[in-house]
């Protein structure tokens, strides 16, 4: 890829010339990217030097997720940090969130499990105002990004298997367990876009043979960490809805399932009786 316009061909103006501005586009239009220009702009917000623009261009062109090659990613109003290797928040969790603060408006502990950035965690806290806030995730590298987001809100990172990362006075108490489980079926892995499928740690994707074996075993175990009227809330995909709210339903909790068409959002909440 070509170098970025110099701040001298460019009359000084340094990475937001106009010049560079129409390189960023032509660069990224030609790497695929379908939002050219509004990327151009972002990148061109974070770059302080030519320079440096041609390195953010430069990553993004090579399919890095926008999100990492920025350093973070908007999340209800949020801007929530995404280092390198770490699970991009999508947009359609922010319904996820929106259902739990509509089921639990006064919820007082609240817990994210395979927290990723910890995003769904800081949006709640955000939602909810003080609020006893724990979050957990498998992968070391999520660990570390969740606690920059997470520790600002007040809250507490732990790292290991789901429940067991967890500290065990959490029993019984917990009112809002959100949990972005990995879906996607292991055979569907390969069909996602590179972005995700190269960038993102499998263990956040992949979801076994069905794409619920990390749901149901999260299912499996809420009850004994839910607060009686405490709900649980996961995302899942259109076609495993069915059999992911018969997870719920034997696990004991009783079970709905949320939908947004706008987001293509799917989640089913149990509450437990």
């Amino acid at each position: 890829m070509s170098a970025a316009p110099s701040s001298a061909s460019s009359a000084s103006s340094g990475a937001t010339s106009p010049a560079s501005r129409a390189w960023a586009v032509a660069a990224l239009r030609a790497a695929g990217c379908v939002f050219a220009e509004d990327e151009a702009e972002l990148l061109l917000t974070a770059a302080r030097t030519p320079e440096e623009l041609t390195a953010l261009v430069d990553r993004r062109a090579a399919g890095l997720p926008l999100e990492q090659v920025l350093g973070w990613a908007e999340f209800r109003g949020l801007r929530v940090v995404v280092e390198p290797g770490v699970f991009v928040p999508r947009r359609r969790t922010e319904f996820l969130v929106d259902q739990a603060v509509a089921g639990a408006p006064r919820a007082s502990v609240v817990v994210d499990l395979c927290c990723g950035t910890g995003a769904v965690g800081t949006a709640l806290a955000a939602a909810l105002g003080p609020v006893e806030l724990h979050a957990a995730d498998i992968d070391p590298a999520a660990v570390r990004c969740a606690r920059r987001n997470i520790g600002p809100a007040g809250g507490r990172v732990h790292a290991g298997d789901l429940f067991e990362a967890l500290p065990g006075d959490l029993r019984g108490r917990v009112d809002v367990l959100a949990a972005n489980v990995p879906y996607v079926p292991t055979d569907e892995v390969c069909l996602l876009p590179a972005e995700a499928r190269d960038h993102e740690p499998l263990v956040a994707l992949d979801g076994g043979t069905d794409g619920l074996d990390v749901l149901r075993r999260v299912t499996a175990g809420a009850p004994d960490w839910l607060a009686p009227g405490g709900s649980l809330l996961v995302e899942t995909g259109e076609h495993q809805a069915p059999a992911a709210l018969e997870a719920f339903r034997e696990a004991g909790l009783a079970a709905r399932l949320a939908v947004s068409e706008e987001l293509y959002a799917y989640v089913v909440i149990g509450t437990r009786r």
